[in-house]
């Protein structure tokens, strides 16, 4: 049988191609990987002869150099490589680290405010030479892309999960309520007020929120653009342009404060169907015995939490 050429593709070889791609020339690539330019020059020979186009468009002269398509579908490969190999690194640290070490952990705003607190101090009672490192992001798809990278161990995360290499446990249902400042007429009805009701309003979402999405999404479906006059990353922004009387807000309640006097709280009788926070890691990922403790703490956490938003 004839050799695969691929067999002799190196690591190296998909590291130039990226240095190369980033810095536009074979010189600064050599300077970044601490080669020389011959060196880096040799690599790329070598995987185009292994792979059988060529990859890097050479111009001459002081036009900085560039990947043709072969090139560039490649390097996508290697980012996907260069991801796992990281994962397979946190791996090792985590299986030599047992049941000590760090665990770090992706969360947003809400769970950091209504579960953190208390499953934080609960888990470090019980296993204090775990060293929790948290990462709060208002970007959702960010915590899920660092899981994948191996950066986390863990995330907080609104369920499903996009397809990917992931697991979940899920961890409670969050409902929908409309907030409104107080003295509203809204807050006045007799009944649950409609989704066309609200969404006549002015309304201040939120950024880059998946929960957010879905909410837009409802309203538009009484055949009308919900009309969002601000947008905020800060829930306490959102519930004091509400309390200021700038507009409306339909929010899972874990984002709210209710004993603020500037606000009503409106149960929406589940008119829209409750967000579902779960716990997500990497399905092809050694899970440390500290991982494992944290999800199972948090499980039990959010079981206990008030019945509105009980554990589903």
């Amino acid at each position: 049988m004839e050799p695969d050429r691929w067999l002799g593709l190196d690591l190296r070889h998909l590291v130039a191609l990226k240095a190369i791609a980033d810095e536009g020339s074979f010189g600064r690539a050599a300077e970044k990987l601490g080669y020389t330019q011959s060196a880096v020059s040799q690599q790329i020979a070598a995987l185009e002869r292994i792979v059988g186009l060529r990859l890097v468009e050479r111009p001459g002269g002081p036009r900085p150099v560039s990947l043709t398509e072969a090139g560039e579908i490649l390097l996508r490969h290697a980012d996907a490589i260069q991801a796992r190999l990281l994962a397979a690194k946190a791996d090792m640290k985590a299986l030599e680290a047992g049941d000590a070490g760090r665990l770090r952990v992706g969360t947003f705003q809400s769970v950091g405010v209504r579960i953190l607190p208390t499953l934080l101090r609960r888990f470090s009672e019980a296993h204090p030479a775990v060293e929790v490192l948290l990462r709060e992001s208002s970007d959702e798809s960010e915590l899920l892309e660092m899981v994948e990278r191996g950066e986390l161990d863990l995330t907080f995360w609104t369920l499903p999960t996009p397809p990917g290499p992931y697991e979940s446990v899920e961890l409670l249902h969050d409902p929908y309520v409309l907030v409104v400042p107080a003295g509203s007429p809204l807050g006045s009805l007799k009944r649950t007020p409609t989704l066309k009701e609200i969404g006549l309003q002015p309304i201040i979402g939120f950024n880059k929120c998946s929960a957010m999405d879905e909410v837009e999404a409802r309203l538009a479906s009484t055949g009308r653009a919900p009309n969002i006059v601000f947008r905020s990353d800060n829930n306490g922004t959102v519930q004091g342009l509400v309390g200021a009387g700038v507009g409306i807000t339909v929010a899972p309640l874990l984002t709210v404060d209710e004993d603020d006097p500037s606000v009503e709280v409106i149960d929406l009788q589940g008119r829209i169907d409750p967000r579902v926070i779960g716990l997500v890691w990497h399905a092809d990922r050694h899970r440390s015995p500290a991982a494992e403790a944290f999800v199972e703490s948090t499980v039990d956490i959010c079981r206990n939490l008030p019945a509105e938003t009980a554990a589903a």
